[in-house]
């Protein structure tokens, strides 16, 4: 609408202030901050609140134009949504130049972008076994095996005390067993303590996994102790890491790629220049026959028609609202609400319900279709456009997306994050220029450019798709030259705890 303004649709009802705004400019009734809404019309009480042409809220009280939009005068209200299936397919796009990047050819066909040795615990009683060993490992030991990316522990606080049996159990083991297969991955040892629900024994026969070289396994109580238990896995670190530095990169196409998009401490900006770039960028790894895998089902909720819409089959998008209801169904029967979401940080950058972080997260999705849906952890295996079920609470959702086989993650952040992950390279993306000043070690992107230097959607997409090309091929994101990921492992824990 003019400098300090403006609105994402026709049809909307509130506009956006560009920076902050005193009372008096452009009509603003009272101080209304960087990114929040501000009524562009008089909207009276019950009447629906409109962004991205999408309703967003209800009218707590009679809005004059001019009044700041938030909390205090929008409620969250369930709308009823008409779900359509497959009306916005397109054709696959064909790119105009193939891409490629330099990864660890793997012998089962997927390729890594790192070459780690991964450390797993069945149970939280051999999390400080696993630490221990891994921690053996460090820069001068590491440093006669360059093409070693480190000997990292994966740790959780669970593995006993749970049914053999059921969701909790059975997410679990797909945490595991997707782990030691990510492409990331070149060697594992497992620890177990030997008497917990969680066997390791039992992952093997499921998954059909076969002890070698590269694959090990120690129980506690067989070793006798736990100071033989970290002597013998360094033996056995030891013992695999001329195998794993023998991998060299090669030149891999970007098919290869199988990108996890992740959003966390989002502001009212993520989804109008950081979500929607990434989101261009998905669109162009699917264009060279990648992949890219969107979760966080409670940042959907609200905007999930937005992508049974683009459903390659009704099927796929009835598999879609299969998770959406078991979601009711599961914050119902813990006497929660799916508009616990957004958090207080999201709150204070900008945004209101969960209907409108939802529009603004599904925006990393693009525009391609959506290929099919999984479930946490779950072994993805087509290409394009898919989802996979996860929470909203970031380290649980990348726990799952590296899981089911994502080598790289790229992860949009308004308020801030420092977040990492490991095996899987993160890239983090700054909703806004402000941000990217503040925490220039932590930041990888600038999106907000798209606000401040008036970049294009399409041109910061391409520059993300690039710079995750490079982090592939080697090149150290900044949250991995800063350390992170030995502590994000949080695999979601459902079920009771017995």
């Amino acid at each position: 609408m003019d400098e300090f303004i403006f609105k994402l649709d026709d049809g909307d009802n509130v506009a956006l202030a560009r920076r902050a705004l005193q009372i008096g400019e452009v009509g603003a009734l009272s101080n209304i901050p960087s990114g929040h809404k501000m009524a562009a019309k008089e909207i009276a009480e019950g009447e629906v609140i409109i962004k991205y042409g999408q309703p967003i809220g209800y009218a707590k009280t009679l809005i004059n134009a001019g009044d700041h939009l938030h909390t205090h005068n929008i409620v969250y209200r369930d709308v009823d949504r008409i779900y359509n299936f497959s009306t916005r397919i397109k054709s696959p796009s064909v790119p105009s130049i193939k891409s490629d990047f330099y990864g660890y050819k793997r012998c089962n066909g997927s390729v890594g972008t790192r070459n780690t040795i991964a450390i797993l615990t069945s149970v939280n009683c051999s999390a400080t076994a696993a630490r221990m060993i891994a921690d053996h490992f460090d820069e001068a030991k590491m440093s006669s095996f360059s093409n070693v990316d480190g000997v990292n522990a994966f740790v959780h606080g669970t593995g006993c005390g749970m049914a053999d049996s059921g969701d909790g159990f059975e997410t679990l083991q797909r945490v595991m067993w997707g782990y030691a297969k990510n492409p990331n991955v070149a060697g594992v040892l497992m620890v177990g303590l030997g008497c917990e629900m969680n066997q390791i024994d039992w992952l093997l026969d499921a998954y059909q996994i076969d002890k070698g070289p590269l694959f090990q396994v120690l129980n506690i109580q067989d070793v006798c102790g736990l100071k033989k238990t970290i002597n013998k896995g360094i033996e056995k670190i030891n013992e695999m890491l001329p195998l794993v530095d023998s991998n060299v990169r090669t030149l891999c196409p970007a098919s290869s790629l199988v990108l996890g998009l992740q959003c966390g401490g989002s502001d009212a900006w993520s989804g109008i220049t950081a979500n929607p770039a990434l989101g261009h960028a998905c669109d162009l790894l699917v264009a060279q026959g990648g992949t890219g895998v969107l979760a966080e089902t409670p940042e959907i909720y609200g905007a999930e028609h937005l992508l049974t819409e683009r459903a390659i089959t009704t099927s796929v998008g009835k598999k879609l609202l299969e998770r959406i209801k078991w979601w009711e169904d599961y914050t119902s029967r813990n006497f929660g609400s799916m508009d616990n979401n957004p958090s207080p940080g999201n709150k204070a950058g900008g945004l209101t319900t969960i209907l409108e972080k939802s529009l603004g997260a599904v925006s990393k999705a693009g525009t391609s279709n959506l290929n099919d849906v999984y479930k946490y952890g779950e072994l993805i295996t087509s290409k394009g456009f898919v989802f996979m079920d996860s929470p909203g609470y970031d380290p649980a959702s990348v726990t799952g997306q590296i899981a089911s086989g994502c080598n790289v993650i790229a992860f949009t952040t308004g308020r801030g994050s420092a977040f990492g992950s490991k095996p899987s390279p993160c890239i983090k993306v700054a909703s806004n220029s402000d941000l990217f000043q503040k925490m220039p070690e932590d930041m990888d992107i600038d999106a907000g450019k798209i606000l401040s230097e008036n970049s294009s959607i399409e041109e910061m997409g391409k520059l993300i798709f690039d710079h995750v090309l490079a982090i592939a091929s080697g090149d150290k994101s900044k949250s991995e030259a800063q350390g992170l990921g030995d502590f994000e492992f949080v695999p979601w824990q459902i079920g009771a705890v017995m």
